[in-house]
This record gives C-alpha cells, sequence and structure tokens, in this order.
C-alpha cells in the first residue's frame, strides 16, 4: 500500500517538475474533476470495443489485442478524469487506480488492473493483456483464437459496465 502511494507522489512530482521546466508532463497532474471528459473516454474505450470485432471480420483480429488494451486504458483514464487527475503515463494511470481502489474510493475488479500490470510475478500462469498486445504486435502470429477473442471482449464489456458505474452510478451510459 505504501508502494502505491509513493509511486502515486513520484508521478505527481515527476509532472510538476516537467511543468516547471516548460515541457509536456509525463506523469500526472491534478485537475478539477470532469464527468464530460470522463464520458469522451468511456467512449473511446467503446470505440476501442467496437474495433476488436471489427478487427476480427476483416481478417486482423492480431489488432484486436491493442484495441483491448486500449479499451481498458481508456476506462482508467475516464475513471482518473473523475477524480481530477490527468495522466500522460501508463504506469501512472495504473497505479493512480490502484490506489484510488486501495483507499476505497472505486469497487474495481482486480482482473482490469492485473490485465494491465507488466509484473514479474514467479508462478503467475495467465498473460496480461500487455503481454498479448507485444506478442501480437511485434510478434509474426496473425490470429487470434476465438476463444482468447471472446473473453477479450468479455473482458473490455465487464471493464465498461464498472467503470460506467463508477463514473455515472449506472452501468448503461443511457441513464
Amino acid at each position: 500500500m505504501a508502494h502505491t502511494k509513493n509511486k502515486v507522489d513520484w508521478c505527481l512530482k515527476k509532472a510538476q517538475e516537467e511543468l516547471k521546466q516548460g515541457k509536456v508532463h509525463r506523469g500526472l497532474v491534478i485537475i478539477h474533476p470532469d464527468i464530460e471528459e470522463a464520458r469522451k473516454h468511456i467512449n473511446k474505450a467503446k470505440r476501442n470495443l467496437d474495433a476488436i470485432e471489427a478487427f476480427a471480420k476483416i481478417g486482423y483480429s492480431d489488432w484486436s489485442m491493442s484495441a483491448v488494451f486500449y479499451c481498458i486504458y481508456h476506462c482508467f483514464l475516464a475513471i482518473a478524469s473523475k477524480f481530477g487527475y490527468e495522466s500522460r503515463n501508463q504506469e501512472c494511470t495504473i497505479v493512480l487506480i490502484k490506489s484510488l481502489k486501495e483507499d476505497n474510493k472505486i469497487k474495481l475488479d482486480d482482473q482490469f488492473i492485473n490485465a494491465l500490470e507488466t509484473t514479474n510475478e514467479a508462478g503467475r500462469h495467465e498473460t496480461t493483456i500487455i503481454e498479448k498486445r507485444e506478442f501480437y504486435t511485434y510478434g509474426t502470429t496473425t490470429a487470434v483464437q476465438k476463444t482468447e477473442l471472446q473473453e477479450s471482449i468479455r473482458l473490455c464489456k465487464d471493464c465498461l459496465d464498472q467503470t460506467r458505474e463508477i463514473i455515472f452510478g449506472v452501468k448503461n451510459e443511457n441513464k
């Protein structure tokens, strides 16, 4: 828990220093909570979900794994916006979501955080979305197995539902 807080603090300080130097920040910045920006990130996440299915239909399912990653990531950015943060760093975004969860500010299944984390845990058997994205992006495999694709779509839909509940208090955006 202390590690998560320290990492969030590091991300905030990193961005602050970069902004002081006149650079574009690559960390976390505290902003006013922005539900409209959160909605835009949810719409982008939904677009990525649609892309997963579209890539599969046209025979480019290998690109679906990138869309899976960005679907979940935009859900995280939506949550960050709701709680008054702007992130320009994937690692900082993920640790912020972990921190919000640890502080009981959000209820979000660990499977979504685990899917985007890069870890070297011994004995871990599941493959993260990041590992799948890298495998299909940098490797030569051009097709994702149907069951893997269906599981990824389910993961994205569940993440979107939980994100909508966090942002709007309902699973369906059309309140």
